[in-house]
């Protein structure tokens, strides 16, 4: 089994969609490992979006990714990084399919709703950033032949 790292960012907080879209990743059969709320502190930021550091919109994220609380959760299954990414759409929400959590709930390329792992190796970078071993959940296997 596959994991990664969601964050339902701060627009989907205000808009109070995380339920919803918590609800899309259950009913793709992906099992939740860890979910918590917390207010993403600049360090924390400036860790997670390091691949950006020497961009022009580097700032930007950093200053919209704490101005709110977020949700983070970390997801297991079949091809986690992939069924997540697929069902969060393309990044610019504005371009992203209908049906997929962008496409539906976005139209902004950063106020997105949703951040994914892009791939296993984001994920092992990302995962400590947000959460500690301890808060991660092993459970047991035996239900994949539901989904």
């Amino acid at each position: 089994m596959e994991r990664t790292l969601v964050l339902i960012k701060p627009d989907g907080i205000k808009r109070k969609l995380a339920g919803s879209v918590i609800q899309r990743f259950e009913n793709k059969g992906l099992r939740i490992c860890a979910l918590k709320m917390l207010h993403v502190t600049k360090e924390m930021a400036e860790k997670h979006y390091a691949v950006h550091k020497d961009k022009p919109f580097f700032n930007d994220l950093v200053n919209y990714i704490t101005s709110y609380p977020i949700m983070a959760m970390i997801l297991e299954g079949r091809n986690a990084v992939s069924v997540v990414r697929n069902l969060c759409g393309a990044t610019d929400g504005s371009k992203a399919a209908p049906g997929t959590i962008r496409g539906d709930y976005s139209n902004s390329i950063q106020e997105n709703i949703v951040h994914a792992s892009d791939s296993e190796d984001s994920y092992k970078y990302e995962m400590p950033i947000f959460f500690s071993k301890g808060e991660i959940q092993d459970l047991p296997q035996g239900d994949e032949s539901l989904v």
